[in-house]
């Protein structure tokens, strides 16, 4: 690591923080590319959010990340927000500007994008995606999904109310969370971006009958790597993606703005933040 007296400085704030891979990530770069910066993770409790995300420009730093449960505080907090950040309907980046003013931008989608475009051959045209969930990684990859082209987006979710209102928001096509399955029929792409399957959480069950045997299966869920449905998907010859490099596409544009590199995702960086 370099200091100095000119060191850019930036970090991810959370409510707890000790999970986050992100000060892993960053850190590699900082040091892959011999950056004389400083990712830190940082503690904010809800109550005291708003007086963390204003203190930042007086402490110089260049920006934040923002992890759970902050980034619609964050959408809140930000002098500006971009359209794919107002779309989302959250921020997870932040820019401070030289005059303070506190820029607000969402990540996910770009990152969601990067990943399977590095991982796989799709490309966004080749016909319907599936999406699973209608959180905030859901509405994500839906903005993301549009804004490749895709011809038809179809959203399932638990609560069904939640998918619809999605779909009325997005013009997406929505099913019941009983119906899952049915919604695979002819799909070029099937997404998870629900937390089911994640390591200490129920497992996903969805029966992959309907999917095409070249449909591409991607989860974002990373912990564990290959989940249930990208085990099921992978054994039966699915194209499989899996979440990590979602969450490493995700911080490059961050990294750009703060210390001024564009960072690679590259092989030594998806093992080197897996051993964390």
């Amino acid at each position: 690591m370099i200091l100095s007296g000119t060191t850019a400085v930036a970090g991810i704030m959370g409510w707890p923080i000790g999970h986050s891979r992100s000060p892993r990530l960053h850190g590699y770069w900082l040091r892959e590319y011999g950056v004389d910066g400083v990712y830190l993770p940082l503690v904010a409790s809800p109550e005291g959010i708003e007086a963390a995300f204003r203190g930042l420009p007086g402490l110089g730093f260049r920006g934040v990340n923002v992890t759970i449960p902050h980034k619609l505080s964050a959408l809140a907090a930000c002098d500006h927000v971009d359209d794919v950040a107002a779309r989302i309907g959250a921020v997870n980046t932040i820019i401070i500007g030289e005059d303070g003013a506190l820029s607000g931008t969402n990540t996910d989608a770009f990152g969601f994008l990067a990943n399977l475009r590095q991982e796989s051959d799709w490309r966004g045209v080749e016909g319907p995606a599936v999406v699973l969930g209608a959180g905030g990684a859901a509405r994500a990859v839906c903005v993301a999904l549009l804004d490749a082209g895709v011809p038809e987006v179809r959203i399932a979710n638990r609560t069904d109310a939640r998918a619809q209102a999605l779909a009325d928001e997005f013009g997406l096509t929505a099913f019941p969370w009983a119906d899952r399955a049915a919604a695979l029929d002819g799909a070029a792409l099937v997404v998870n971006a629900t937390s089911l399957g994640m390591t200490g959480q129920p497992t996903l069950d969805l029966p992959l009958d309907a999917l095409p045997i070249d449909a591409l299966v991607h989860d974002i869920v990373y912990a564990p790597l290959e989940t249930e449905l990208l085990a099921q998907a992978r054994a039966r010859g699915n194209p499989i993606v899996d979440g990590l490099g979602m969450l490493l596409h995700q911080a490059r544009p961050g990294f750009e703005a703060w210390f001024g590199v564009s960072p690679d995702v590259t092989p030594a960086l998806r093992n080197f933040v897996l051993e964390s």
